[in-house]
């Protein structure tokens, strides 16, 4: 029992922090697409001055990449604080019934990983080079710390409960 009460908390965790972030980017919306307009346009690059592709500079592709953080960002939390409710509803059930219950706490923790590893890792990262900048190497860093977050509550819920 105590298993469960410690999932159906950290997924609430999750989905918390997937709020937080996406209403702190919403708040602060103008620093958001600076940051993410920077990051897309590769400023401020000297160790790897050249990439794969090129830089993005459209506004409206700026704005489409931060709607697509923050959106994501709000399903991530939305699943995730809805998964924790229909855990908590079912947490004295049998194991079948509570881990039939997990499918939007898994679903909300995937995001998040999607969210911070995928998007900010992998495209971010990778692709766009963000490490190279004190701004982008603190978002990676922070990204990083999510998505591991993300991605043990995931595994941990995953785990059967008997």
């Amino acid at each position: 029992m105590t298993a469960r009460y410690l999932k159906i908390a950290l997924v609430f965790f999750v989905g918390f922090m997937a709020l937080v972030y996406a209403l702190q980017n919403v708040v602060n919306i103008e620093a958001a697409v600076a940051v993410v307009g920077a990051v897309l346009g590769m400023e401020n690059h000297e160790y790897y001055a050249s990439s794969l592709g090129p830089a993005i500079k459209s506004p409206a592709l700026v704005w489409l990449a931060l709607a697509t953080i923050v959106l994501a960002e709000i399903a991530a939390g939305v699943l995730a604080l809805l998964g924790s409710w229909k855990l908590w509803r079912v947490r004295h059930a049998t194991g079948a019934d509570f881990n039939a219950a997990k499918t939007p706490a898994l679903l909300g923790c995937g995001i998040g990983v999607i969210v911070w590893f995928g998007f900010f890792g992998s495209v971010g990262a990778a692709w766009f080079q963000m490490w190279q900048t004190e701004l982008g190497a603190m978002s990676l860093n922070g990204a990083f710390q999510n998505a591991v977050y993300c991605a043990l509550v995931l595994i941990f819920v995953n785990m059967k409960d008997e």
